[in-house]
């Protein structure tokens, strides 16, 4: 394909998921990295993938500043941070594809069962509860563990947001708060590090801004729309998804 036609076919990609992301505040690098590493190499999708997410995040963040919930995210931040080093370490060690494998799958299960019970009539977004429990710091821990190895550890994520954070707008900027720490972290190691910043980056990100910017767009209009029930739907959805994706991925490598 010409260079024209692969950004083309880049910037539908971006849109979607970043507009996905825009309704619920997670799931975009997940979405658009198989289809972003056969366009661009994964050496160039990976990164402008992470900078095309921290501008969305950031963006939501600022927009939504007030709907922040301080407790909830220094609860997961605090968690995920314990198990992120440990990630890293482990980093040579893990069984890559087997935990991925893992993980989409309680990912696919996760996000069916919470769409099937969400979809149910006479369904209601009950207050937050056993956000402090041991299972939920476990969660959380591996997710960090997740995050640190392989940078996939979101979902863990998003299962406590569920259960702590009811309102959908509070969901979608705590989470967006974290995704900006995670990756301006990921950033400036790449920066410090070196060899992962090169021209075709750069362009492509260019290029990709205004897709960018319509998914934004489009994902905050669908956001402020969706009534609570219909939110945690698509949430759950957008879950159910990106494990078929990861899981997908796994099977073509």
């Amino acid at each position: 394909m010409d260079t024209l036609t692969v950004m083309l076919i880049f910037g539908v990609v971006v849109f979607a998921t970043h507009m996905l992301e825009g309704i619920t505040g997670f799931g975009c690098t997940v979405l658009a990295l198989p289809f972003a590493a056969v366009l661009l190499g994964i050496h160039t999708a990976v990164p402008v993938l992470v900078v095309l997410a921290w501008l969305l995040a950031v963006y939501i963040v600022i927009s939504s500043w007030k709907h922040i919930r301080w407790k909830p995210f220094l609860f997961i931040v605090t968690h995920a941070a314990i198990g992120l080093p440990v990630g890293m370490i482990l980093f040579d060690r893990l069984p890559e594809n087997i935990l991925k494998a893992l993980l989409a799958i309680f990912m696919i299960g996760v996000g069916l069962r919470g769409f099937i019970k969400t979809r149910r009539k006479g369904y209601v977004v009950l207050p937050p509860k056993d956000t402090r429990s041991i299972w939920m710091r476990i969660i959380l821990f591996t997710g960090g563990i997740i995050h640190g190895a392989f940078g996939t550890g979101g979902p863990f994520m998003v299962v406590y947001a569920d259960r702590a954070l009811p309102d959908k707008s509070v969901f979608r900027v705590t989470l967006c708060l974290l995704w900006t720490v995670l990756n301006t972290i990921l950033i400036t190691k790449w920066t410090v590090a070196g060899g992962v910043w090169h021209p075709q980056v750069f362009k492509t990100v260019a290029c990709a801004l205004p897709f960018l910017c319509a998914g934004i767009w489009a994902g905050d209009r669908l956001h402020h729309r969706a009534d609570e029930r219909l939110f945690r739907m698509t949430v759950y959805g957008v879950l159910f998804l990106s494990g078929l994706v990861l899981f997908y991925g796994l099977t073509k490598g």
